[in-house]
């Protein structure tokens, strides 16, 4: 069994984070740049230690998609395209990024460190992997 990636896919940067080999925890592992996912991906998924990717579909609280989704259907079909074999769950990430910040402040953080957007995006990552860890 191996890992599982989850994507907070964002325009700019793009929150990332991953899975112990068992799929026990999740842990936010990095924040890339957006134009430079792809290249990461191919890279990271090439190693094999990754057999599911989730990526948060944002959703509006009625449940529809929300406009953000039009930024996102062109990645999900690229990756399709590229990794026919890698199953892609779209997963609800309503709230990942104000959960995250409550985290952080919870969790003691500076002010500073809070408003590292890069943080807030890996951390959402993160979120969105437990909440979908907790389905299975």
């Amino acid at each position: 069994m191996g890992r599982i990636l989850a994507i907070d896919y964002g325009q700019k940067r793009t929150g990332l984070a991953v899975t112990d080999p068992l799929r026990i925890t999740a842990n936010p592992l990095l924040t890339v740049e957006t134009a430079k996912l792809r290249d990461w991906l191919k890279a990271e998924l090439a190693k094999g230690e990754i057999d599911k990717v989730v990526i948060g579909k944002p959703t509006q609280l009625n449940g529809a998609e929300s406009d953000s989704v039009r930024y996102i259907k062109p990645f999900m079909d690229w990756f399709r395209n590229h990794f026919h074999a890698m199953p892609l769950v779209e997963y609800d990430e309503r709230f990942t990024s104000t959960l995250a910040h409550r985290a952080m402040i919870d969790g003691g953080m500076k002010k500073s460190v809070r408003r590292d957007k890069a943080v807030v995006d890996k951390l959402a990552a993160c979120i969105i992997l437990e909440d979908y860890l907790s389905t299975l």
